[in-house]
Protein backbone atom coordinates (compact mmCIF):
# COMPACT_ATOMS: atom_id res chain seq x y z
CA UNK A 1 0.00 0.00 0.00
CA UNK A 2 1.45 3.31 -1.03
CA UNK A 3 1.38 6.60 0.94
CA UNK A 4 -1.17 7.90 -0.06
CA UNK A 5 -3.00 4.94 0.69
CA UNK A 6 -2.36 4.45 3.49
CA UNK A 7 -3.32 8.15 4.50
CA UNK A 8 -6.85 7.85 2.94
CA UNK A 9 -7.22 4.86 4.88
CA UNK A 10 -6.54 6.64 8.05
CA UNK A 11 -8.29 9.57 7.44
CA UNK A 12 -11.55 7.30 6.38
CA UNK A 13 -12.64 7.56 10.25
CA UNK A 14 -12.64 11.73 10.53
CA UNK A 15 -16.09 10.86 8.79
CA UNK A 16 -17.33 14.98 9.13
CA UNK A 17 -14.81 15.51 6.55
CA UNK A 18 -15.33 12.76 4.28
CA UNK A 19 -18.95 11.19 4.50
CA UNK A 20 -20.90 14.78 5.20
CA UNK A 21 -19.20 16.74 3.43
CA UNK A 22 -17.13 14.82 0.82
CA UNK A 23 -13.62 15.28 1.16
CA UNK A 24 -10.82 13.48 -0.85
CA UNK A 25 -7.10 12.88 -0.26
CA UNK A 26 -5.82 14.21 -3.56
CA UNK A 27 -2.39 14.18 -3.15
CA UNK A 28 -0.36 14.14 -0.20
CA UNK A 29 3.68 13.86 1.11
CA UNK A 30 5.33 15.30 3.87
CA UNK A 31 4.48 18.33 4.47
CA UNK A 32 2.40 18.68 1.53
CA UNK A 33 -1.56 17.38 1.21
CA UNK A 34 -3.86 19.00 -1.56
CA UNK A 35 -7.59 18.14 -0.63
CA UNK A 36 -10.84 18.86 -2.53
CA UNK A 37 -14.67 18.80 -2.35
CA UNK A 38 -17.79 18.57 -5.12
CA UNK A 39 -19.36 21.65 -4.02
CA UNK A 40 -23.16 20.52 -3.75
CA UNK A 41 -26.02 22.57 -2.09
CA UNK A 42 -25.32 20.97 1.25
CA UNK A 43 -22.23 22.99 1.60
CA UNK A 44 -24.24 26.57 0.62
CA UNK A 45 -25.32 29.39 3.02
CA UNK A 46 -28.68 31.61 2.79
CA UNK A 47 -26.71 33.70 0.22
CA UNK A 48 -25.50 30.60 -2.05
CA UNK A 49 -21.74 31.02 -1.33
CA UNK A 50 -20.04 27.84 0.26
CA UNK A 51 -20.39 28.50 3.88
CA UNK A 52 -17.46 30.16 6.12
CA UNK A 53 -17.26 26.06 8.41
CA UNK A 54 -17.41 24.00 5.02
CA UNK A 55 -14.53 26.03 3.66
CA UNK A 56 -12.72 25.25 7.16
CA UNK A 57 -13.59 22.01 7.50
CA UNK A 58 -11.66 21.24 4.45
CA UNK A 59 -8.73 23.51 5.16
CA UNK A 60 -8.58 21.72 8.76
CA UNK A 61 -8.81 18.07 6.85
CA UNK A 62 -5.72 19.37 4.38
CA UNK A 63 -4.22 20.33 7.58
CA UNK A 64 -4.60 17.46 9.02
CA UNK A 65 -3.46 14.67 6.26
CA UNK A 66 -0.31 16.77 5.59
CA UNK A 67 1.27 17.19 9.15
CA UNK A 68 0.73 12.96 9.56
CA UNK A 69 1.91 11.88 6.72
CA UNK A 70 4.58 9.88 7.56
CA UNK A 71 2.85 8.03 10.60
CA UNK A 72 2.96 11.34 12.98
CA UNK A 73 0.75 12.45 15.12
CA UNK A 74 -0.08 16.25 15.05
CA UNK A 75 -2.68 18.21 16.44
CA UNK A 76 -4.24 21.50 15.99
CA UNK A 77 -3.58 24.30 18.65
CA UNK A 78 -4.62 27.30 16.59
CA UNK A 79 -6.45 28.30 13.15
CA UNK A 80 -6.67 31.55 11.82
CA UNK A 81 -8.89 31.65 8.46
CA UNK A 82 -8.96 35.13 6.50
CA UNK A 83 -11.61 34.82 3.58
CA UNK A 84 -10.79 36.27 0.38
CA UNK A 85 -13.57 35.85 -2.34
CA UNK A 86 -16.11 33.49 -2.86
CA UNK A 87 -16.23 29.98 -4.97
CA UNK A 88 -17.38 30.15 -8.55
CA UNK A 89 -16.25 26.89 -9.91
CA UNK A 90 -17.80 23.79 -9.17
CA UNK A 91 -15.33 22.45 -6.77
CA UNK A 92 -13.30 23.50 -3.65
CA UNK A 93 -9.73 22.46 -3.26
CA UNK A 94 -7.09 23.19 -0.80
CA UNK A 95 -3.31 23.05 -0.41
CA UNK A 96 -1.18 22.86 2.74
CA UNK A 97 2.39 23.75 3.05
CA UNK A 98 5.07 23.35 5.85
CA UNK A 99 6.09 26.56 6.65
CA UNK A 100 8.20 25.56 10.12
CA UNK A 101 8.42 22.01 11.27
CA UNK A 102 10.05 22.33 15.02
CA UNK A 103 10.51 19.76 17.75
CA UNK A 104 7.16 20.33 19.02
CA UNK A 105 5.48 22.91 17.40
CA UNK A 106 4.93 23.12 13.15
CA UNK A 107 3.18 25.50 11.05
CA UNK A 108 1.29 25.70 7.90
CA UNK A 109 -0.10 27.40 5.72
CA UNK A 110 -2.85 26.22 3.82
CA UNK A 111 -5.03 28.08 0.18
CA UNK A 112 -8.16 27.39 -0.46
CA UNK A 113 -9.47 27.62 -4.48
CA UNK A 114 -11.83 26.48 -6.62
CA UNK A 115 -11.41 24.47 -9.85
CA UNK A 116 -11.13 27.55 -11.54
CA UNK A 117 -8.63 29.30 -9.66
CA UNK A 118 -10.79 31.68 -7.26
CA UNK A 119 -9.19 32.52 -4.31
CA UNK A 120 -11.62 31.07 -1.42
CA UNK A 121 -9.47 31.62 1.89
CA UNK A 122 -6.02 31.69 3.48
CA UNK A 123 -5.41 29.82 6.51
CA UNK A 124 -2.69 29.54 9.09
CA UNK A 125 -2.89 27.01 11.41
CA UNK A 126 0.05 26.01 14.43
CA UNK A 127 0.18 22.38 14.95
CA UNK A 128 1.14 20.20 18.09
CA UNK A 129 3.76 17.60 17.53
CA UNK A 130 2.41 14.35 20.02
CA UNK A 131 4.54 11.88 18.04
Amino acid sequence: MDDIEKIRKRFAMDRYATDRTGAVIEDVSEGFARCSFEITDFHKNALGNVMGGAVFTLADFTFAAATNAGGREVVSVASTINFSGVAKGSRLIAEAKCVKDGRTICVYEITVTDDIGSKVAFVTTTGFIKS
